[in-house]
């Protein structure tokens, strides 16, 4: 067999026989395209966050790099002032808005409700007083006290939430009142035959009233007051995240504009100046407004909520302590108690009545204190004479019934006019106790008004300006960018 020279073309295929496809020089293996990077590539790989703070650096080194980042810089902090100044204005402008239109009106329907259980105690008290002569006027008076009550107790469970405390006690004086309102019913009935069984039902009643009832309805207005003062408290704070991110941008603003003047010279770029008057204004008016209606708010519960209150609670003495001496008759000494000294036995009635008037004075005191006016002073001073009459002429009327006169004492308490009862005395100040309620309210209504009507606006306001102010600083740079193409 002959090979070929060597150098020699290698000889043509036969016809038909398979080629071969000829192979070049390996030169090591490649890595596929796409494929995985190598455990070095890995390493040295950047992360965006890296990339990016490379590419803002690079951006610093150059003047139109830096506007850029100074204009986004500026327009974040203005858009962020407006936002945290229309969110915070929003919660305080929403407290504010409850203190006077829902927290105040249920504390004063919770005070309406203790007051008229109270007061149809007291006058259902003075009907049994009069036998079976009971007026029509102590019968009409019992029983709008008792419609006021229900109707109130409506109004209360309709604005509770379903199963706070607030709800169930409202439940609670829901099934006592039909209770009291029978035995009321069952006194009277037996009153009017003359059986001495109508005294022990009043009694019950009374007892269900005092231990039961008033307990509830007070606790009720307590927690309805305790509600008012956080509303108080989340509409009165200042903003200060708000204020304090409208001072930095308003620093960021000047600051720009001085940076802007000393590189060219211009006094006035006015994007720049358009973003600073707008965040001027609304920094103005989130501290103006918010002082204005912080003002408000604080008269509203300084001379509308504390006199209120005081003067409620009067009410609600004066109320109780008519009920006691009326029931001081109709007990007549068959109910007792030794007092903490362990020798002294007193009547429970009286005894009761003697701690009602006390803070009846003390309220009266408080109340002429409170008042800032001579519209509020007057009721309270005719409600104070009247309050000294009623002492005097219950020492009379416990002197004639001590010496065993029950009827002379009978028309002291609830006689005519000629008798000077002590009724007279007891409506004098229930009467100037109401008129004094009414004037507060007004003045409540009005600095409450005014205190929330400072708020108007301001959290939309704040949040379109701040938008305008972030358009004109990036109005300001772009005009200033434009200068380098």
């Amino acid at each position: 067999m002959t090979y070929p020279p060597k150098g020699s073309a290698a000889p043509p295929a036969p016809a038909g026989a398979p080629t071969m496809p000829a192979v070049p020089p390996q030169a090591g293996p490649a890595a596929p395209r796409g494929g995985p990077a190598t455990p070095d590539e890995a390493l040295t790989r950047r992360t965006a966050w890296a990339e990016g703070v490379d590419r803002l650096r690079a951006a610093a080194t150059t003047e139109p790099g830096r506007l850029r980042i100074i204009g986004a810089v500026l327009a974040l902090l203005v858009v962020a002032f407006g936002a945290v100044t229309a969110w915070q204005m929003t919660e305080r402008s929403a407290a504010a808005d409850d203190v006077l239109h829902s927290s105040q009106p249920l504390s004063a329907s919770a005070a309406d409700i203790y007051r008229s259980l109270a007061d149809a105690n007291t006058a259902a008290s003075s009907g049994f007083l009069a036998g079976g002569q009971e007026t029509k006027a102590s019968r009409d008076r019992y029983e709008l006290d008792i419609k006021t009550a229900a109707a109130k107790l409506i109004t209360a469970a309709n604005s509770s939430e379903p199963g706070s405390p607030s709800a169930e006690t409202i439940s609670e004086l829901n099934k006592l009142l039909p209770e009291y309102k029978g035995l009321i019913e069952r006194a009277r009935a037996n009153n009017r035959q003359g059986y001495p069984l109508g005294g022990a039902y009043l009694r019950y009643a009374n007892e269900k009233m005092q231990q039961q009832m008033l307990p509830k309805a007070k606790h009720l207005y307590e927690r309805e007051n305790q509600r008012l003062s956080a509303d108080y408290a989340d509409a009165k704070p200042y903003p200060w995240a708000a204020i304090g991110l409208g001072v930095l941008a308003l620093g960021g603003l000047v600051w720009a504009q001085r940076r802007n003047y000393r590189r060219t010279n211009r006094v006035l770029n006015q994007g720049m100046v358009a973003a600073t008057a707008a965040s001027t204004v609304v920094l103005l008016w989130l501290v103006v407004g918010h002082s204005v209606a912080r003002a408000g708010l604080d008269e509203s519960y300084d001379h509308g909520v504390r006199s209120l209150n005081v003067l409620h609670e009067a009410r609600i003495a004066s109320l109780n302590a008519r009920g006691n001496e009326n029931l001081t008759l109709v007990s007549r000494g068959a109910e007792t108690k030794t007092l903490a000294d362990g020798k002294t036995t007193v009547d429970v009635f009286d005894y009761d009545f003697q701690q009602d008037m006390k803070t009846l004075t003390k309220g009266l005191a408080l109340a002429a204190d409170l008042a800032d006016d001579k519209a509020g002073e007057e009721p309270v001073q005719s409600a104070t004479g009247n309050m000294k009459v009623w002492k005097s002429r219950h020492k009379e009327a416990r002197a004639a019934d001590d010496a065993g006169d029950y009827q002379g004492a009978l028309n002291k308490v609830i006689g005519s006019k000629s008798d000077k009862p002590t009724g007279e005395c007891f409506d004098g100040v229930d009467t100037n106790l109401a008129l004094a309620l009414k004037h507060e309210e007004s003045e409540f209504k009005q600095a409450a008004g005014d205190g929330r009507g400072a708020m108007t606006g301001l959290p939309v306001g704040a949040a379109v300006l701040a938008v305008l102010a972030a358009a004109g600083a990036l109005l300001g740079v772009g005009r200033r960018l434009s200068e380098y193409r």
